[in-house]
């Protein structure tokens, strides 16, 4: 029961935090308030979609229709409130954060209680996190986060690791909710913080 809670709070937050970055997004693009929503909308449950189809699930927006409510708000009270914050890109960069690594270990979680091996439910978690932002950065006509040089998809891998170590080889499910939240919370926001880059490919 606790697990299950944690679980779906931790959930309800991710959609919050990734509503907002969409709504960010927007926000930098002087969208109107239907821009928003569409925004929010695709980046919150986004990533969550694409891994319900891939596992022949039923998607969960579609059963529990509160998560489609939870981002309009989300970009409403976005429109509404922080159209004049300064600074959105640093907002931005740590609302995906935050969204990254709840949305990381909740989709290895899903992925391992719809019987997938421990390695495809890391690359379940991953796409949940890094994919509902590669269709708002689409959609907004951005260069897509996921597709830069930074620690972004990757800190959303080491959380998945995280979570199957200590889920399914030590069996601490609690325990591998957190930290492998906090896992990749740290390695994202030290990411941004001192701008930290994967190797690429040299220019021949």
């Amino acid at each position: 029961m606790i697990i299950a809670d944690m679980l779906r709070g931790l959930d309800y937050f991710g959609t919050v935090v990734f509503a907002i970055s969409g709504a960010l997004v927007a926000a930098r693009k002087r969208m109107d308030w239907m821009g928003f929503s569409i925004l929010a909308t695709v980046t919150g449950i986004g990533g969550g979609t694409l891994r319900d189809l891939i596992l022949a699930r039923p998607v969960f927006w579609v059963m529990h229709w509160e998560y489609i409510v939870i981002c309009v708000v989300s970009a409403l009270t976005t429109f509404y409130l922080l159209q004049h914050v300064h600074r959105r890109l640093s907002w931005l960069l740590w609302a995906d954060a935050v969204g990254l690594a709840s949305f990381s270990v909740l989709g290895v979680q899903i992925a391992l209680s719809s019987g997938t091996s421990p390695f495809i439910a890391i690359i379940m978690g991953m796409m949940t996190a890094a994919f509902g932002g590669l269709i708002r950065d689409v959609l907004a006509g951005e260069p897509p986060l996921l597709l830069h040089r930074e620690i972004y998809a990757s800190a959303a891998l080491i959380g998945g690791v995280v979570y199957v170590l200590l889920a399914v080889f030590l069996h601490q499910p609690i325990w591998a909710l957190i930290i492998g939240f906090v896992a990749a919370l740290i390695i994202r926001g030290l990411g941004i913080v001192y701008h930290w880059h994967l190797p690429a490919a040299r220019a021949s």
